[in-house]
């Protein structure tokens, strides 16, 4: 869909002469033509879609469309037949909650950020050769035959399901338009999904005291009736495409342990219609009031949004002989794309392209946090463009930072120093005074190559032995080794110019001067092509200067592959130095709403296991996971208040980890669970750790707005004396600021932490 078109229309992109590059942005014209080829090699390359109803920051950008982009840049500059298809996912309740809350139309909600994320992607030189939407009626008719090829299959189940509905909206309301008194620790504001003071998941219909978030009136208890994909009778055909594929192709070591914990259980059926009005209608007698939940619709985006590009769509996702399937996206979406969306598609019986390779990526954080539009933290797309810094640059240092086998995390600081020390003087540098040489002594003819000496041979030796390494990174989109790779072969130009002093021999031997500022410009000629997939507006600048056509990566580099007396035009530096003050101003201008230090580093942590201490009768000893293979020994003093260690097993806690590591009666301990604590009326003391909703152990907790504080180790005394307590909602605070977890849930709420037992007004221990 074009950055400028806010219609339901199809759209498609037009190519460039160049291979490595497509335009970024969709026209309204169908039937552009790139189709398998018989014969050859033939791939489809999707990134997961963005949701349409928010701003994506450097985070999500990495973690799908940059990092599928620069493998459809190297496979398209490999020779390979590619189609980049990607869009925006707009339908469900998330939608309409938004346009709720800007004043606008679900359909206004969709034109306004499919435009801003169109014009992101843009800037990012993103090479789609589509972007997409999925409110297109090609989605609503490919969602409705595939749902009617999964009914004549018997692989859907009716079941009727009890639902809240809302007499002064006329509507069963979803979970979010929800909101009502928790039954389990009677926080007023629950959510209908999740309480934020205690944890406890929900359905609507637990909630007392329900209300409507439109209206505020009280809703009813209604009997509902929805289809549910039928997974357990699908779950073997499942279990063969996962084995058959992860076996054959390239899957990412986090896809295939995320997928295993899905199959090696029963799956359930799984409810595939909503009660809501934005979405693709469910093509059945008696829904004729429901749509398609957004989880089964949305990975059929990829397909429609396809057929918006071409009438001839099946081609591509039809024809699992003659094409490979690649897709990226962050961890998260990795059981929509390995289990359901081939469930759904195996269940029609019709023989779809299924997934062949996934590349998934961790979280990327943001200096000591999380990035936060609320608060204003942490870099998004709409924000990049304004510092100035050109996209080659962001695009390195995301790339060069890909959280591939774990989190990573943007600092200002070391965005700062690649630029420096990696692109000006590295990259730059060779490039310029490489091109530099050529004008300045050489009339700005590239100079023949004479004879070669031994230095030269052993230059373009290992100019090859990095390529080839280069070749097997890229082609098991090992992104990150590419890159680093790809350095490593300026690295080694670099060393070449500087070991054979071309600037002593062009007055002394001007032929053997030439020869090797001809193999060093060759080598420009190389690195425009292998840098291409990763910086395209560095290649394009470069390509200029040099005066050169684009061309494919090669297998071996092999001069001269400019003819001699090439003519190089106009050469100029490409990147700039980021002065200091200039990377502080940037930190400070992105650091949102920043309150100070939090003088305690918290960790987020998970009881493994809980035992009696053999020698004092009120203690426990725990092991607690803190994430990465670490574990701590806990001592703490928590068995009179949790008499049944199995409440503790399995507990998401938080951790002092910055403590003096003590003995309890000889048990060490390496860190302190905190709890709240609340004298009741009787005097008796009511105690209850602090909990996290996020299960994922070594997650940092911060207040809201500040950062860390790096100080010496704390005694327990010491650390009774911080402004730590729990507010009379359970929330624990810091200056009556709510302590949080690093990392949002999924729904995208922030995981504070809750006092268990029910505490209250009380102090943090």
């Amino acid at each position: 869909m074009s950055e400028t078109n806010n219609n339901n229309a199809e759209g498609s992109s037009s190519s460039s002469s160049n291979p490595g590059c497509r335009a970024g942005k969709a026209s309204n014209s169908r039937g552009q033509g790139i189709l398998p080829k018989e014969g050859e090699r033939n791939v489809l390359i999707t990134s997961a879609l963005p949701y349409v109803n928010n701003v994506p920051h450097l985070g999500n950008i990495i973690g799908s469309v940059l990092s599928a982009d620069v493998y459809a840049r190297y496979s398209r500059l490999r020779g390979v037949n590619t189609l980049f298809v990607c869009g925006t996912d707009e339908y469900g309740t998330a939608t309409e909650t938004k346009a709720l809350q800007e004043g606008l139309t679900p359909k206004q909600i969709c034109d306004k950020y499919n435009r801003i994320h169109a014009q992101i992607y843009d800037w990012f030189n993103i090479s789609f050769d589509i972007f997409g939407r999925t409110s297109t009626p090609q989605q609503s008719d490919i969602c409705q035959d595939i749902f009617k090829r999964l009914h004549d299959n018997d692989q859907l189940v009716e079941q009727t399901i009890e639902q809240l509905y809302c007499d002064g909206c006329k509507k069963f309301l979803a979970d979010r338009f929800v909101e009502g008194t928790c039954p389990s620790c009677s926080y007023e504001d629950a959510r209908g999904d999740q309480c934020d003071r205690c944890g406890k998941l929900l359905n609507p219909v637990e909630l007392k005291d329900p209300r409507c978030k439109v209206c505020s009136s009280t809703p009813t208890v209604k009997p509902t009736t929805h289809m549910f994909l039928d997974l357990r009778k699908l779950q073997p055909k499942i279990e063969d495409f996962v084995k058959e594929s992860s076996h054959k192709g390239l899957w990412s070591s986090n896809a295939i342990q995320i997928t295993g914990k899905w199959i090696n259980e029963t799956l359930e059926p799984r409810c595939i219609t909503r009660d809501l009005q934005w979405g693709v209608k469910v093509p059945l007698p008696g829904y004729e009031s429901k749509v398609f939940y957004v989880w089964f619709d949305a990975p059929i985006g990829y397909i429609s949004i396809t057929a918006n590009y071409t009438p001839e769509w099946e081609k591509w996702w039809k024809n699992p002989n003659n094409v490979e399937l690649f897709q990226f996206m962050g961890k998260d979406n990795v059981p929509f794309h390995t289990v359901i969306f081939p469930a759904c598609l195996i269940g029609t019986g019709v023989r779809h392209t299924l997934l062949n390779h996934i590349s998934t990526t961790e979280y990327l954080n943001y200096e000591d946090g999380k990035f936060s539009k609320s608060r204003g933290t942490g870099v998004f797309g709409d924000g990049v463009r304004d510092t100035g810094i050109p996209p080659e640059v962001w695009r390195y240092y995301l790339l060069a930072n890909r959280p591939e086998q774990s989190d990573s995390i943007f600092s200002w600081e070391d965005f700062g120093q690649k630029n420096n020390a990696e692109l000006l003087s590295c990259l730059g540098n060779y490039v310029n005074r490489s091109l530099k040489f050529v004008v300045d002594r050489f009339d700005s003819k590239v100079p023949p190559i004479g004879k070669l000496h031994d230095i030269d041979n052993k230059f373009i030796e290992d100019v090859n032995k990095d390529l080839t390494a280069y070749l097997a990174a890229m082609d098991k989109i090992s992104e990150k080794e590419g890159l680093h790779i790809a350095m490593g072969i300026v690295q080694i130009g670099n060393k070449y110019i500087q070991d054979t002093k071309p600037w002593e021999l062009v007055t002394e031997d001007k032929e053997r001067c030439g020869t090797i500022v001809s193999l060093s410009v060759n080598l420009v000629h190389l690195i425009i092509a292998i840098f291409e997939p990763f910086l395209p507006s560095f290649s394009d600048k470069v390509r200029d200067q040099l005066k050169s056509e684009p061309h494919q990566i090669p297998s071996q580099f092999k001069p001269p592959t400019l003819a001699p007396h090439h003519e190089v035009g106009e050469v100029n530096p490409i990147f700039e130095r980021l002065e200091k003050d200039r990377i502080e101003a940037f930190k400070e201008k992105f650091a949102g709403d920043k309150k100070g230090k939090f003088p305690a580093e918290l960790k987020t942590g998970k009881i493994l296991s809980v035992a009696p201490h053999p020698d004092a009768e009120h203690l426990y000893i725990l092991q607690v996971s803190m994430g990465k293979d670490k574990r701590y020994q806990i001592v703490s003093g928590l068995r009179e208040f949790y008499p049944d260690s199995a409440e503790l097993v399995d507990k998401n806690v938080v951790v002092l980890v910055n403590i003096k590591q003590s003995k309890f009666k000889g048990a060490l301990s390496q860190g302190m669970i905190l709890t709240g604590e609340q004298a009741s009326a009787d005097g008796k003391l009511r105690v209850g750790v602090l909990s996290a909703k996020n299960p994922e152990p070594g997650l940092n907790v911060l207040p809201s707005g500040y950062s860390y504080e790096k100080l010496p180790k704390y005694d327990t005394k010491k650390f009774a004396q911080l402004d730590l307590v729990v507010d009379e909602q359970g929330f624990a605070t810091f200056k009556n600021t709510r302590l949080e977890v690093e990392r949002n849930l999924p729904d995208g709420s922030r995981d504070y932490l809750i006092a268990d037992h029910g505490v209250v007004s009380g102090k943090v221990k």
